[in-house]
């Protein structure tokens, strides 16, 4: 068996704490160095979520926060997205209740100037999305105002709104939230299907506030009006 090819856990573990330890100093080094030497290295390929877990001795969430830490050493204007979506898959991968990697995704990197970055970015919070609707629900509804305004891309800010309003059943999450496309489709000049999914939202009985009610009977009278 090549040297490439040799399972993990032949590793010794003093060489998983060396390369930890050495991790460490190299963030450091960074932090207390002059801020130029924060952007000279190229960022690496992500490593296999289970190296990262083993060099941190099984504690998964430590891991998961030293992945996010490393990854923001390097520069955020330059990166590659396939490397970054790597990265911070490994780090959900890792904790896949942390909200952190995603927060990076949708506020940082999906941010930065530049349309393929900004899709890049949106098309990982969209599958990582799909992992687990009701706890990434607030990145993808991000995900698709950055479509909408950033992109000016109303077919893919409706996609996105469409599955927030398909899979998102979690009782605390705001009304607005599964409503999203009713009003992306509106500004697509969508008049009749968002008159439609209107009057069947309001029609099934799901909402109840008095104030929430009145705003939504006043929005499909406007938009019968606007198709008229």
């Amino acid at each position: 068996m090549s040297a490439e090819a040799r399972p993990l856990s032949v590793v010794p573990r003093w060489l998983w704490a060396a390369l930890v330890l050495a991790l460490g100093a190299q963030l450091g080094a960074r932090a207390l160095g002059p801020p130029a030497s924060l952007w000279d290295a190229e960022m690496p390929p992500a490593p296999r979520a289970e190296a990262l877990r083993i060099a941190s001795f099984g504690e998964r969430e430590a891991a998961a926060r030293m992945t996010a830490l490393y990854l923001q050493s390097f520069d955020v204007q330059g990166y590659e997205p396939a490397v970054v979506a790597g990265w911070l898959g490994a780090a959900l991968e890792l904790e896949p209740r942390g909200a952190y990697p995603l927060f990076l995704a949708a506020r940082i990197y999906a941010e930065v100037p530049g349309a393929a970055r900004t899709r890049a970015m949106l098309d990982f919070i969209h599958r990582e999305f799909l992992r687990d609707p009701n706890r990434r629900w607030p990145w993808l509804a991000h995900a698709a105002l950055l479509a909408k305004h950033r992109l000016r891309d109303l077919p893919l800010a409706r996609r996105y709104a469409a599955d927030l309003q398909r899979l998102v059943t979690a009782e605390e999450v705001p009304m607005w939230v599964t409503q999203m496309e009713i009003f992306i489709l509106e500004d697509m000049n969508e008049l009749e299907a968002a008159r439609v999914m209107l009057g069947g939202l309001l029609a099934s009985g799901q909402i109840s506030d008095p104030a929430e009610l009145r705003f939504l009977r006043e929005r499909l009278e406007a938009l019968e009006a606007k198709a008229k």
